[in-house]
């Protein structure tokens, strides 16, 4: 998933993305565990695209917290 894409996303829909993800991860882990995987640099597109969305959520977190705090001052 690219970060444009990511961008785009409302805060519930990248939080369920983020779980979705998360739990094909998982997923693919066990599974690569148990058996090898036809392509295991899924496992790397996958951890990838969890640290973008996780990165996306804490970049939206500070704005809101610094947006809040601008408007307390």
């Amino acid at each position: 998933m690219k970060q444009q894409v990511i961008r785009e996303l409302s805060n519930p829909e990248l939080k369920e993305r983020l779980e979705e993800e998360s739990v094909q991860l998982t997923k693919l882990k066990m599974n690569h565990a148990v058996s090898p995987l036809e392509n295991p640099n899924k496992i790397k597109a996958y951890r990838k695209t969890v640290a973008r969305l996780k990165t996306e959520v804490r970049k939206r977190e500070i704005e809101s917290a610094k947006a809040v705090e601008a408007k307390n001052k």
